[in-house]
């Protein structure tokens, strides 16, 4: 990263004004040093400088006992960097709070409660966190490395999903929710972007930053919370009354998405998104034109039906279905039950 980068970076990160780095170019590119124009004309100390370089303006944490070895993960309040613990040797995935995050009250206890109910959960479908800690002004929480991708990872980067691997990967997200739910947990951020697969392409559910019990950075009932795109309808209005029936529609969104490729409901302005998750019925010719099988149909349909009575009302129930209609598929030749599907709609008029 060359200086110029390197002031772009501090403004970006709100560490210097534009002003300021307005008035260091001229001398800049006459050859003088940057780092002794912002000791001089900045008022920083030779200390902090050589800090703020090291570290690329903040970006990269410093945390005693750990080397940071690379960024893997970012998000609206947290980064994830894989690290090396110096006393055992062992890799680690710290998430850090942000450091404008760390200043709102309500994210930091956030921040500390997920952690705090993550240490408390063990399930092989969820990472397990070794606690939270601070160093200096830095909060962090101290996970297992998981070697993988999420499933919106894969989906940007056109991997596709044959139907039986999408039915794979959300019955084993819903055998984590369901234990969830056994603990009183409800996720109510349900999404692709928090489905990893590891290197054997088993689930792991991560970020529990919206899940009941975990205090939130905007905690007024008629805030929806959660991500937009994938919000049941009783979150769109307000989250206050999310329960299982609303993780199980995220869920359904979740496997529209792996087996279309895009999202049901989609627009540039969120509150547009919002009002289409309340109002509108899910598209069925974007299911129709594929190769999907009928009772995928009926899965999704069911799953994200509006009201939350007409959607599954345990986790148990749809579980229980998924788990027949893989069975029933590894004794059906399901490639030519496709085929014949094909053939039959080629000959409707």
């Amino acid at each position: 990263m060359n200086d110029v980068q390197y002031l772009a970076l501090l403004v970006h990160r709100g560490l210097l004004e534009r002003k300021t780095v307005e008035g260091l170019l001229p001398r800049l590119k006459a050859g003088e040093s940057l780092d002794r124009l912002l000791v001089d004309e900045v008022g920083w100390t030779p200390e902090h400088a050589r800090k703020m370089r090291r570290t690329e303006g903040g970006s990269i944490p410093e945390i005693p006992g750990y080397e940071i070895l690379e960024r893997v993960g970012s998000g609206g309040t947290a980064d994830v960097f894989a690290a090396r613990e110096k006393k055992t040797q062992r890799k680690f995935a710290l998430k850090v709070l942000q450091p404008a995050a760390t200043q709102v009250v309500a994210t930091r206890k956030a921040f500390i409660a997920e952690a705090r109910l993550l240490e408390k959960l063990q399930h092989d479908g969820l990472v397990r966190c070794h606690g939270v800690a601070r160093s200096g002004n830095t909060f962090f929480t101290k996970l297992d490395l998981i070697q993988g991708r999420t499933v919106l990872e894969m989906l940007d980067a056109g991997e596709e999903f044959e139907e039986s691997e999408a039915l794979r990967v959300i019955l084993e997200t819903a055998e984590v929710l369901r234990y969830l739910g056994e603990n009183g947990v409800v996720h109510r951020d349900v999404k692709p972007g928090n489905i990893m697969l590891d290197e054997e392409r088993r689930v792991v559910l991560i970020d529990l930053g919206f899940a009941s019990g975990v205090e939130q950075a905007a905690p007024s009932e008629e805030s929806a919370v959660g991500t937009v795109a994938y919000l049941s309808p009783e979150q769109a209005r307000g989250g206050a009354g999310a329960d299982i029936r609303s993780d199980i529609y995220s869920l359904g969104i979740s496997l529209f998405h792996l087996v279309v490729g895009h999202l049901p409901f989609e627009s540039s302005d969120d509150r547009e998104v919002l009002r289409m998750q309340v109002m509108e019925s899910l598209s069925s010719p974007a299911l129709k034109t594929r190769d999907i099988s009928p009772h995928l149909h009926y899965f999704i349909e069911k799953m994200v039906a509006k009201e939350a009575s007409d959607r599954y009302q345990k986790w148990s129930e749809l579980i229980e279905d998924f788990r027949a209609q893989l069975a029933g598929r590894e004794d059906l030749n399901f490639a030519d039950e496709m085929r014949t599907t094909r053939a039959r709609r080629k000959r409707r008029p």
